[in-house]
């Protein structure tokens, strides 16, 4: 059985995959589509990541049976259009909590910090700004940390948190605390949150979830993280108010338009961290989501239960 992994990886995690003899995995990177397209004529499995699966790519994958999500978003897969061509969609809740959680943490504090900015000034060799830029940096301790969602990667990053001294509030759908967080409205969470970390997933309700009314209602020295979706934030309202100074900053994993966002006014934004949607991506994860792409290739080829299975 033919894999097809369309994502640019390194070579340590190239040879996680390398190494598998069931499925057998071929990997393409993401702006390589003469060779992705060749690829994709035989593939059975198409391992999606980041590259959005779309009705053209579906049509030209006339042996294609499943498409497997590597993590747990499938807003970036035409799913009607696999619905109409019977083939499987899966995806695989739980493989990347650990890393997309630690990334979260660690955008808080590098934005906490100014890390970033600090960064710039002394490769400048601008030791006076990079003191300047000391001004208004704090700690995670004594802050108030709200979490937009309370899923896997909320539940894992709650209690680290805690024990860094935070306290911290969630909203989810559930509205359902535990020993470690306060439930609260969302109003209340945005009003009182030094910190605001986004764990909900992209849907038409959540669409520029947080937007000019939200900011509005945030402190100054609040903190945005997304490690989500960036179809979650407006873009243009983010970066009017971080360069009004209505918040204090933003550490951002995802974007708009990826895998190609426009990322001009966010660099000139002070007080901002971006990382290229890379939370998840560690070798331990990757480890983890190849036991879940065999067990389904096997089930696949068995003709049973698909684990995760989304259509």
């Amino acid at each position: 059985m033919k894999a097809l992994l369309h994502l640019n990886l390194g070579p340590a995690s190239e040879a996680i995959f390398a190494k598998a003899q069931f499925p057998r995995i071929v990997s393409v990177g993401e702006n390589d589509w003469d060779r992705f397209y060749r690829e994709l004529s035989d593939t059975e499995v198409l391992l999606h990541s980041l590259v959005p699966v779309t009705k053209e790519i579906i049509a030209a994958a006339p042996r294609l049976r499943l498409i497997q999500k590597i993590g747990i978003g499938v807003n970036t897969i035409d799913l009607n259009a696999a619905r109409e061509a019977g083939i499987a969609v899966a995806n695989m809740p739980g493989t990347n909590t650990q890393a997309v959680a630690e990334h979260a943490l660690g955008l808080m504090l590098a934005v906490l910090r100014k890390v970033g900015d600090l960064d710039r000034a002394l490769r400048a060799d601008d030791w006076v700004s990079s003191t300047a830029a000391k001004e208004g940096v704090g700690e995670i301790s004594g802050s108030t940390v709200g979490l937009v969602g309370y899923g896997a990667v909320g539940q894992r990053l709650a209690p680290v948190l805690a024990a860094l001294g935070a306290k911290v509030q969630v909203w989810s759908r559930s509205m359902q605390g535990d020993g470690h967080v306060e439930a609260v409205a969302l109003d209340q969470l945005l009003a009182t949150s030094h910190i605001i970390s986004l764990h909900v997933p992209f849907t038409p309700q959540t669409d520029k979830f947080i937007g000019r009314d939200a900011f509005a209602a945030m402190r100054p020295d609040a903190i945005l993280v997304n490690t989500a979706r960036g179809e979650l934030v407006d873009e243009a309202a983010l970066v009017e108010a971080l360069m009004e100074k209505r918040i204090a900053g933003a550490g951002l994993d995802v974007f708009h338009n990826e895998p190609r966002p426009a990322l001009a006014a966010l660099r000139a934004c002070p007080n901002v961290i971006l990382t290229p949607h890379m939370a998840w991506l560690t070798p331990q994860t990757l480890a983890r989501s190849f036991d879940v792409i065999a067990e389904n290739c096997r089930r696949l080829s068995a003709g049973e239960p698909l684990l995760h299975r989304v259509v």
